[in-house]
């Protein structure tokens, strides 16, 4: 390992040599506040009476698979190095006034050491809203990471940013090469356990996406991982309630955009009665008004993305397309699906013309033209946050700012309700 390859890591003490001890500051493994034993690099709480090695060795459970960390023994950081500055962005687009607004808001919150959130629709263009502010910070030297929940838009944005950025950038999941040290990291939000003091701006992208939201030792990789004098900068087309209290006790600053980059409203999702969905699929038959649904959308040719709430539904569900489409070139995807990447590029390119898909490509990634089907959208797993993202894949286009948006479900559920409120709600809050 190249000693730069260390600086703003969090290391355990099988990570290090006699040579780095020398230069690295120690930190505590396990914390003890109010009696209580705390882990420092995720903060679980311990188990003292389950999460011991002898009588007077703790460790902690929830992080063990970045390495064991134990009461007895130490975790080490050799401090983040400044970069040599450099100007990076290649990117040749250019942003609408609205957009502007939102990125010239971002520069002037981090100029004044704040942090922000950037509540935008799907298809806003999030992305391009906060190239300014990175290249920025790499122009300074500062070390800049972008995080997201998902490997999938770790993936998609890694090969955006490497088009728009010059400097050399990191990809940081659980598959990924090995990390080394570049002024711009892209990395899934569990990858930020491995980081402490590390970053001067980090941005945190799909808030409100698992498996962060709600996630006490992810908040806690986001603190430990950016620098005491280091902002941070929240993305997300649907707030949380975490973020929406931090706002109102002016924490952090909000940035509003309900308008697509193209100025089109969202496209509002239609709900269709269609009965024993489930009973139907799981004996290899076709629903009669989803058959009809299918075949009339078709005949427009438009790419048809179909979500699912399970695994082996959907599995079942392709098959059953297949048989009742032989003319169709059919695709499956879940977190499951080894060639996943490669399906979602031949689905992107025409060449698979119905992708049915778990909540796995419920955001993140853009295909031009496509329809939406959402089968049992009032299945528990379809919450409102994935159903305002699910909805966001259509229209996101200037070829095409429109589309075929269905709910199918034998029944309305809350969810469904406040998802529809919510994207007519931005369609009125962008003029619409």
């Amino acid at each position: 390992m190249r000693i730069e390859d260390t600086y703003g890591r969090l290391l355990t003490e099988s990570q290090m040599t006699d040579d780095l001890k020398e230069i690295a500051q120690e930190l505590p493994t396990i914390e003890k506040q109010n009696g209580r034993h705390q882990c420092f690099r995720c903060g679980s709480m311990i188990d003292q009476k389950l999460w011991k090695l002898s009588e007077e060795v703790l460790y902690c459970r929830s992080c063990i698979r970045l390495g064991r960390i134990q009461s007895d023994q130490k975790l080490y950081v050799i401090a983040q190095q400044d970069f040599e500055g450099q100007e990076v962005l290649n990117w040749k687009g250019s942003l609408t006034s609205y957009q502007q607004q939102v990125s010239d808001g971002l520069i002037q919150a981090v100029n004044e050491g704040k942090n922000a959130l950037v509540h935008a629709v799907t298809g806003a263009g999030k992305t391009e809203m906060m190239y300014q502010v990175v290249a920025r910070a790499i122009q300074k030297g500062q070390a800049v990471c972008i995080a997201t929940p998902r490997i999938d838009v770790c993936i998609e944005l890694y090969g955006r940013m490497k088009e728009d950025f010059s400097c050399p950038i990191s990809l940081l999941h659980g598959e990924s090469d090995p990390y080394f040290r570049t002024p711009l990291v892209i990395a899934t939000t569990h990858q930020l356990l491995k980081f402490y003091q590390a970053f001067d701006l980090l941005i945190i992208d799909e808030v409100d996406a698992f498996p962060y939201v709600d996630n006490p030792m992810l908040y806690k990789a986001v603190q430990n991982a950016v620098k005491k004098n280091g902002n941070t900068l929240f993305l997300t087309a649907t707030s949380t309630d975490e973020l929406d209290k931090k706002v109102k006790k002016k924490e952090i600053i909000r940035y509003s955009l309900p308008r697509r980059f193209h100025g089109n409203p969202l496209v509002v999702p239609e709900i269709k009665w269609v009965s024993k969905i489930r009973e139907k699929i799981e004996k290899g038959r076709m629903p009669n008004e989803l058959l009809k649904l299918i075949k009339k959308q078709r005949q427009t040719h438009y790419p048809l993305l179909i979500f699912v709430s399970e695994i082996e539904l959907g599995q079942q569900f392709t098959e059953n397309v297949k048989k009742y489409f032989p003319e169709e070139k059919v695709g499956f995807v879940s977190s499951q699906t080894r060639d996943r990447l490669q399906i979602v590029e031949e689905f992107r390119k025409k060449e698979v013309t119905i992708l049915v898909s778990t909540t796995i490509l419920e955001r993140g990634v853009t295909f031009p033209f496509v329809d939406v089907f959402v089968l049992e959208s009032n299945h528990r797993l379809f919450n409102k946050s994935a159903l305002v993202q699910i909805s966001g894949r259509v229209g996101r286009s200037k070829e095409r700012p429109t589309g075929q948006l269905l709910f199918l479900s034998d029944g309305t559920t809350k969810e469904m309700k406040k998802a529809i409120k919510e994207i007519k709600g931005m369609n009125q809050e962008a003029g619409f």
